[in-house]
């Protein structure tokens, strides 16, 4: 079928002025209404989430979209999972009811604004990782349990198979759900937010062999690991968090006294065990918040969020726990001029970057979402 033209290419709105953008942005804001919600993530640049009707972190960003009585349209300014469990809970079945069958159509103003841990864990690599693991031990005592920060098909792969989605916020409670179930749990796609969780049920490394999808045998475990473990990791990880080291927490302590370090579980554990105090993106945000005047903060998570959180709470001294920069990169594509692109060829009749899960998988994602739920 023939492709329709776009009402307007992205070529020229990068070389306009982030003034001109916003007030561009600003327009189709007021022409849309509340028939229009910009989603902004906590890592996104300040410019963007200027232009954001919600702030937060993914699912609670997807379920306030999708309990909303008058949306239409949401541009999520975050990354491609994001946007995909926002058309899952936005569409789920009895919202479709609610609205007569209308669809809330779900934009993604930059396509390549992807999660690199997300892609470590590809569909197929886990059904070929399943099928293997079964050769070994019964998958029908193994529930699985995958961070929210995965692809929709991942999510639907943990639906069918009796298994659960989580945040970094409830992953102890989906673990506790999943062991009442089963003997053992394998965890996708982030091994240190399931290793970090599990170190605090009492679960130790040796019984966490961490699954290789490109070793050429059993994940590059051995058959006695494999039986021995309670936990059986994917070996995917944050590429943020990843960067935070053990000599970046001493490095602080030495250099300003009395200084607490917070951190996202999302961390490796050698430097999750030095912090002081832990927790979700949202959690690192109401920690700060509650903290008194003169508090010290090292905050190991992305830098866009430590650096906002310094921009609004300059009574406090707050650093990012490491001296080299790691952002979200690829949350950083999104910039005012595909936001501005995006919602101008949408308001035009040319909808560009939609977001649409199919069926199946939606089906099958929603049933591990809603098991969360009964979780949190």
């Amino acid at each position: 079928m023939p492709t329709t033209a776009l009402a307007h290419e992205l070529k020229p709105y990068k070389s306009l002025s982030n003034d001109e953008l916003r007030q561009r942005i600003v327009a189709v804001k007021q022409e849309l209404g509340d028939r229009l919600l910009i989603l902004g993530h906590h890592y996104q640049q300040d410019e963007v989430i200027e232009m954001a009707d919600l702030r937060g972190d993914s699912y609670l960003l997807s379920q306030m979209a999708a309990d909303s009585q008058d949306c239409r349209v949401i541009a999520f300014c975050g990354v491609h999972f994001m946007a995909e469990t926002a058309d899952i809970l936005a569409n789920r079945p009895e919202k479709l009811t609610e609205r007569g069958g209308q669809r809330v159509e779900v934009i993604l103003p930059d396509m390549a604004a992807g999660c690199s841990m997300a892609d470590m864990a590809a569909i197929d690599q886990i059904e070929d990782a399943w099928d293997e693991l079964g050769e070994v031990l019964d998958t029908e005592d193994i529930t699985p349990v995958t961070y929210i920060n995965s692809a929709a098909s991942l999510k639907a792969f943990v639906g069918r198979h009796r298994g659960i989605v989580c945040t970094s916020s409830n992953a102890k409670a989906a673990m506790e759900w999943a062991f009442a179930k089963t003997s053992r749990v394998m965890f996708f796609p982030d091994q240190h937010l399931g290793r970090n969780t599990a170190l605090g049920m009492n679960i130790t490394n040796d019984q966490m062999p961490v699954w290789d999808p490109y070793a050429t045998e059993l994940g590059g475990n051995s058959e006695a690991a494999l039986e021995a473990s309670k936990v059986i990791l994917w070996k995917g990880h944050c590429s943020v968090h990843q960067m935070f080291r053990p000599e970046h927490v001493a490095m602080f302590r030495e250099k300003h006294p009395g200084i607490r370090i917070l951190v996202h579980p999302e961390c490796p554990q050698e430097v999750f065990e030095l912090a002081d105090e832990y927790g979700s993106t949202g959690k690192i945000i109401k920690t700060v918040e509650a903290a008194p005047a003169g508090s010290k903060w090292a905050i190991g998570t992305e830098l866009h969020l430590v650096n906002r959180l310094k921009q609004e709470h300059p009574e406090q001294e707050i650093h990012f726990l490491s001296p080299v920069v790691c952002m979200c990169a690829t949350m950083y594509r999104i910039d005012l001029a595909h936001l501005a692109w995006s919602l101008e060829n949408y308001r035009d009749g040319t909808p560009t970057n939609l977001i649409e899960v199919d069926d199946e998988t939606a089906k099958w994602s929603l049933v591990a979402l809603e098991r969360m739920l009964e979780v949190r």
